[in-house]
């Protein structure tokens, strides 16, 4: 999918799967900056009815500067379309409301990144139609006004230290404002790729509960957004198991229904998991012991980078085959330097998932056998879904691979979950195993491996 594909698939969760908010990625591919005017000119009928800004949202994802130097400047080019969509939907439905307001900076580090953004946006873009001609002419009479005067900078946190200090950062932020609320969004994928599962999902409870307790200390409403993937790795959201995700993190406001979630399932079960997601309401935050759950993180991500330096290369060999959904570059992370994890490449989260999954190994359970009894009561306690999403992810794992890689049959061993092999994904990742160097046709393998588990990576 490209561009003009992704300005389709907007109208298309709007209209047929009823979603009320669209992230239009800026960030790794090529932009277009003219989303709200191809939507309102190819769709007008629909928009007619339910107005973006208003009744639907479109929030812009930007490059982060700091890091994505070779896309610093498509930063700016993105801040000063704000403006002139605001123009073209003036004109379209003959009112002011905005119709973006809010973009969201990737890789947050520091509440000084966000408030470049914000400062940016408000004296450079909006600001410059104040200054003044030779002849004292405002820009703004040659230009025309510059709306909205100011835009939301929500902040997403990826990686662990900045996770677990994202309630710090967000509360510098927040400091000095006049804000309605704020927007923070936690990622799952990128944490889970760089730390293991289990403590992806403990940084998010962590991260959760001190977010929590900043609204309360602040007075502005704190509405935490997480990018949940179907994939268990990712997050395991799918059409038939919203209720579980809900209550698994109880005060996000936002999850993100990503591809498996809209176009793996039936058009009926895909529109009723996100009427349950629209109608519900968010509530407090699972109380979480800081001091135990780093300790479980510290000891679980140093083994899964363990494992998967040695695995790195048959990732990167069988990722080869996965099919490419959309147009990416890869986004710049803990394994987006060659000079990370000792000089260890990893591909996207997706293609990174489907290469594990199409091996037999579930991602999942890489780096769990660092786990104690006593860590496993505790996680069972702060993560009420845990054995669930576990089960669900242990049906795909080859029993095949058990001989050869004792930390993963340690890690089985000390879950004691029951779980039944699915043995049709069994029989497909053994031919992909015995015959990687050996056959063309696999990619063909990899893809009937997906359709069997529901989903790519």
């Amino acid at each position: 999918m490209g561009g003009e594909d992704e300005i389709q698939e907007a109208y298309y969760v709007f209209s047929h799967l009823e979603c009320d908010e669209q992230m239009w990625d800026c960030e790794g591919k090529e932009v277009d900056n003219f989303v709200v005017k191809k939507l309102l000119s190819k769709y007008e009928w629909y928009f007619r009815e339910k107005q973006i800004g208003k009744d639907l949202f479109l929030t812009l994802r930007v490059p982060n500067p700091t890091v994505e130097k070779d896309e610093a400047k498509i930063l700016l080019e993105t801040l000063e379309s704000i403006p002139r969509s605001f123009d073209t939907a003036q004109l379209f439905y003959q009112n002011d409301i905005p119709p973006i307001f809010e973009v969201i900076l990737p890789m947050t580090s520091s509440a000084l990144s966000l408030d470049r953004v914000y400062s940016y946006y408000r004296n450079f873009v909006v600001g410059k139609q104040h200054m003044l001609f030779d002849d004292s002419t405002p820009v703004s009479d040659w230009i025309g006004t510059f709306e909205p005067e100011a835009i939301n900078v929500i902040p997403l946190f990826e990686d662990l230290d900045h996770m677990l200090d994202a309630h710090n950062i967000t509360e510098k932020y927040i400091s000095g404002k006049n804000l309605d609320y704020q927007r923070v969004f936690l990622a799952r994928s990128d944490p889970a790729m760089n730390y293991g599962d289990l403590s992806a999902i403990l940084m998010n409870k962590i991260a959760l509960y001190n977010l929590q307790e900043l609204q309360e200390r602040s007075g502005v409403e704190i509405f935490p957004i997480i990018g949940v993937g179907s994939a268990p790795f990712r997050g395991d959201l799918k059409p038939d198991n919203v209720n579980e995700i809900m209550e698994e993190y109880p005060s996000v406001q936002t999850f993100t229904v990503q591809s498996a979630f809209k176009y793996d399932n039936s058009n009926e079960k895909v529109r009723s998991g996100i009427q349950q997601l629209n109608d519900s309401c968010k509530k407090n935050a699972h109380e979480i012991d800081q001091q135990q759950a780093e300790d479980i993180i510290t000891r679980c991500s140093t083994s899964y980078r363990k494992r998967l330096v040695k695995l790195a290369p048959l990732i990167c060999e069988v990722s080869n085959y996965v099919p490419r959904r959309r147009k990416r570059k890869l986004h710049i992370g803990l394994f987006g330097y060659s000079r990370s994890m000792e000089g260890v490449k990893l591909p996207r989260a997706i293609g990174f998932c489907c290469a594990l999954y199409s091996l037999g190994i579930p991602p999942e359970l890489l780096g769990m056998d660092a786990l104690t009894e006593k860590d496993l009561d505790f996680v069972r306690d702060v993560c009420p879904h845990f054995d669930t999403s576990m089960r669900s992810a242990l049906q795909f794992m080859n029993p095949d691979i058990l001989s050869s890689m004792p930390d993963i049959a340690k890690a089985v061993d000390t879950l004691s979950i029951d779980y039944e092999t699915d043995e049709s994904h069994r029989e497909i990742t053994s031919y992909i195993s015995s015959n990687l160097r050996q056959s063309k046709d696999l990619g063909e393998f990899v893809l009937r491996a997906a359709n069997q588990r529901g989903f790519l990576g």
